[in-house]
């Protein structure tokens, strides 16, 4: 980076290449340095002279990963590293224009970095890997399905364990640790020792951790089994009510809901169940 800092150091150096079409004029300048020689005296200022016109292009990348607990020098440095990959390694005759080849490998760079130097805690690689993969898997199924995977659907979609995916998830925890010396605000607004908070019960805690895990279960029933859930623990309706309104007898309301609340406990705790996708229960 010696020789790109010093062609940078001119004024508007680093600002002259905004548009992203401006990196396509650098693929003649990345042909021409592929043809040079690893010995040639021309190859060292070539490539300082493309580094210098594209950092913008890694320092815009580093700036999108600000914020998140890591250096912003420190993330400056990965990125324009993960550019001296970019341009070693880009091959034009393989297709892609430069900007398409240089984003990811950029990128690449800095998510490795957050993966191997931003923990908190020592957490294996292999969770840390899965947990990277978690979001995009989330949001893949939800587009095709309309709602959030389980955990289960999230380990047949990743191709994982199950246990996999939890220790993924418990692996989030350890990104980040927070200082016990840290002071917070208290019911009345003054400040007090985080320790002195240590230990409250928050009795609505577990009330949300269970709906987080019984809401995508409850969106796999069939529209039949919603209602009988919703009639009978929301809306207090008696056995008897729910048989009237169904046109059933009392004994087939009383086996849906022992049936549901079955299926709904074994998914929830991690026992066998229908791979995703398959249909609902009659």
């Amino acid at each position: 980076m010696t020789a790109s800092t010093t062609l940078c150091s001119q004024p508007d150096a680093t600002t002259a290449f905004d548009d992203s079409r401006d990196y396509e004029h650098l693929e003649p300048s990345l042909a021409e340095l592929a043809a040079l020689g690893p010995t040639d005296r021309r190859r060292r200022v070539l490539r300082a002279q493309i580094v210098c016109r594209a950092l913008p292009l890694a320092d815009h990348i580093a700036r999108r990963y600000a914020g998140r607990g890591a250096d912003a020098d420190d993330l400056v440095q990965v990125a324009r590293v993960g550019l001296l990959y970019a341009i070693d390694r880009f091959d034009q005759a393989r297709g892609p224009s430069f900007l398409a080849f240089a984003v990811p490998t950029i990128m690449g760079e800095v998510r490795r970095y957050f993966r191997d130097h931003t923990w908190a805690l020592r957490v294996t690689r292999r969770a840390k890997d899965t947990r990277a993969l978690l979001g995009p898997a989330t949001e893949a199924f939800a587009q095709r399905h309309g709602r959030m995977p389980t955990d289960r659907e999230l380990a047949i979609e990743l191709a994982v364990d199950v246990a996999e995916v939890t220790q993924a998830r418990l692996a989030a925890n350890c990104y980040s640790a927070e200082s016990l010396d840290v002071t917070i605000p208290d019911e009345s607004g003054a400040e007090v020792p985080l320790t002195d908070r240590l230990g409250n019960d928050e009795h609505c805690y577990r009330l949300v951790e269970e709906a987080m895990v019984v809401r995508p279960l409850i969106a796999q029933l069939t529209a039949r089994e919603r209602r009988v859930l919703i009639w009978r623990y929301r809306d207090s309706m008696t056995q008897a009510q729910i048989a009237d309104r169904l046109g059933v007898s009392q004994m087939q309301v009383s086996r849906i809901l022992m049936r549901v609340l079955a299926t709904l406990r074994e998914d929830a705790l991690g026992g066998a169940s229908a791979p995703a996708g398959a249909p609902g229960r009659a």
